[in-house]
């Protein structure tokens, strides 16, 4: 594999007794935090209902991010496709792909939230068809074809874009959690994935098994999937110590599945934490936890061990949720840039090997200080001086600094 590359993913916030315009704003402003600190992608997704997730339109909000960000890649997280007109979906990517310079990656999904579904009148049981269904028509007129199809949800008549997409082959990518549905669907079509099961210790375990899906799949239709367009989906929140980052993730941790999770999704199985620091231990500590809530070093010690269990993905993206205060989730986000994406893709190693080479090899280099003493001794105002020096501590990064006191021994004695 080559370089694993880091992205974002946007989650479900909590603005009830917030300011929305404000909260637009702050994701906004940690897009661009993103871009600065060397991010490849972010993600952010439509939903329609549930009080935690504000965005209805994401290629909306990645317009505005592209206003404001230069190179990181802009990926919907997902479109719900049996929502949509697929032409209409074709056109809006092919101006987000426009209005961001060619940085966008289409991201589609069935619809995470059957609340969603309902207030559209739509069946859950059709949703997966519907999307592999647009999948279809989006890649033929993304190829520049003119289509004409008619479905129970749909119709076209000779329709064609009038503009293609920006880049050459737009990056698709469809979501899976833990059922076979969207790795069988990302094999049928040859497609990027984005696995968001992989958040659950039942959704690590599955991600071998999971890209086997992929390739009998693809092998089936006569396609292939790389596994360097495949993402998996991961959670943390990182400090300078565990106890800091303990103390500033524990409360919003909590709240997140106790009023989100259970209280409002009322997901099955979910059962509420009776307190913050059990919130941290059952999420982060437990056996075979999939978050992780500590330092830089130990989120590289989970990504490592997620490649090896997973056999190898492209890129690794974390959940940016609320559980810490906006200030110190900037700082995890920091510190991951910083710390952990160097370690993971070896940016340090010739640094290392550069540093143990100088520290090896230090007799080599001590002529250099003895250049230096013959220099001073050649002038006699310069051999003065040195007797009068008062410290030895100077200002110098160079490694043939001379050693100046034994200098001025060698010069008091003649």
């Amino acid at each position: 594999m080559s370089r694993l590359r880091f992205g974002a993913f946007l989650a479900p916030h909590h603005p009830l007794g917030e300011h929305p315009m404000l909260q637009f704003r702050r994701d906004l402003d940690l897009t661009e935090h993103l871009d600065k600190l060397g991010y490849d992608e972010f993600w952010c997704g439509e939903h329609h209902s549930s009080g935690w997730e504000m965005i209805a339109s994401p290629e909306m909000f990645l317009a505005a991010a592209g206003q404001r960000t230069h190179r990181i890649l802009l990926a919907t997280g997902v479109i719900s496709l049996p929502y949509h007109h697929p032409f209409n979906v074709a056109q809006r990517m092919v101006q987000l792909d426009y209005m961001t310079g060619g940085r966008a990656i289409f991201g589609s999904g069935p619809g995470a939230l059957s609340s969603d579904a309902h207030a559209l009148g739509i069946d859950p049981m059709i949703l997966r068809d519907r999307q592999d269904e647009a999948i279809s028509i989006i890649r033929r007129l993304f190829n520049g074809e003119r289509v004409t199809a008619k479905s129970e949800w749909y119709t076209l008549e000779d329709a064609a874009l009038q503009l293609l997409p920006l880049q050459e082959e737009m990056p698709f990518a469809v979501a899976s959690q833990i059922s076979p549905s969207g790795m069988t669907l990302a094999g049928k079509h040859g497609i990027g994935i984005i696995s968001i099961g992989s958040m659950s210790n039942e959704g690590l375990n599955a991600l071998p098994t999971q890209w086997g899906f992929a390739e009998a799949a693809a092998a089936k239709h006569g396609k292939i999937v790389d596994r360097k367009n495949w993402r998996v989906l991961l959670s943390w929140h990182i400090a300078e110590t565990r106890e800091k980052a303990r103390a500033e993730a524990r409360d919003g941790l909590m709240r997140h599945h106790n009023e989100y999770i259970l209280g409002t999704l009322q997901r099955p199985g979910a059962k509420p934490f009776t307190s913050p620091d059990e919130a941290v231990d059952k999420t982060a500590f437990s056996e075979g936890a999939a978050a992780t809530i500590g330092t830089p070093d130990d989120l590289i010690k989970t990504i490592k061990s997620v490649l090896e269990i997973s056999g190898g993905f492209g890129t690794v993206v974390g959940f940016v949720h609320d559980w810490a205060n906006p200030e110190n989730t900037f700082r995890s986000w920091d510190m991951v840039a910083r710390y952990v994406v160097p370690e993971i893709n070896g940016y340090l190693a010739g640094l290392r090997r550069s540093q143990q080479h100088v520290i090896t090899n230090r007799a080599a280099f001590d002529r250099g200080r003895d250049a230096v003493m013959a220099k001073i001794n050649e002038n006699e105002a310069a051999a003065a001086a040195l007797k009068v020096t008062k410290s030895t501590m100077l200002s110098a990064s160079a490694s043939n600094v001379p050693d100046l006191a034994a200098a001025k021994s060698k010069v008091a004695a003649k």
